[in-house]
């Protein structure tokens, strides 16, 4: 997912047009069958296509960008939190500019939809990229590639298949740390 991503920033800092019409085509349904769900119209979803985009140029271009879920995810989560409070600020009556857009709460508000929008194997993906390679490469094999610990020790030169099996606890056991490290943060 990183490169996919590193290579999907590359293109849209670019400048070309038609990958902004392949994003478009990608994700504008999605973003509309929710406006559209929550009492928006067609020309709502439209406008909050157009805010979305602007906010992603803003965003990656920004040096502490950093893109922790698909850009799908990450296109309706902003999507999800622009109608949102579009319609709180519509129901005190208050137009939304482009400046409401420039917010460290927005961001933060969507970095929080985002993290609830997350498939649980963008998750897990997320979580392994923080463990060592090793382990990374190990139970990538195991859960992802489903290999047995018999083709793990072969892969992974052990000598027996207790030192694969205790590997494999050693590793589950940094997964467990990190994932703990994570939701300290939160």
């Amino acid at each position: 997912m990183k490169n996919a991503n590193t290579k999907i920033i590359a293109d849209l800092k670019s400048g070309h047009c038609d990958f902004y019409s392949q994003l478009y085509e990608q994700n504008y349904q999605l973003v509309e069958r929710y406006v559209l769900k929550n009492h928006g119209t067609v020309d709502d979803a439209k406008d909050i296509f157009q805010d979305i985009m602007l906010v992603l140029i803003e965003k990656i271009y920004a040096d502490d960008f950093e893109l922790t879920a698909s850009f799908s995810t990450y296109i309706f989560a902003i999507g999800k939190n622009l109608w949102l409070k579009k319609l709180r600020n519509i129901s005190y009556q208050k137009e939304i500019t482009l400046n409401d857009f420039n917010t460290t709460s927005l961001y933060a508000e969507v970095s929080s939809f985002i993290e609830i929008e997350m498939t649980y194997m963008e998750k897990l993906e997320s979580l392994m990229k923080k463990m060592s390679a090793h382990c990374y490469h190990l139970l990538r094999s195991m859960f992802y590639l489903d290999k047995k610990i018999e083709d793990i020790q072969k892969d992974f030169g052990y000598s027996s298949r207790h030192n694969a099996q205790n590997q494999k606890y050693k590793c589950l056991e940094q997964a467990k740390k990190k994932a703990n490290e994570q939701t300290d943060k939160k």
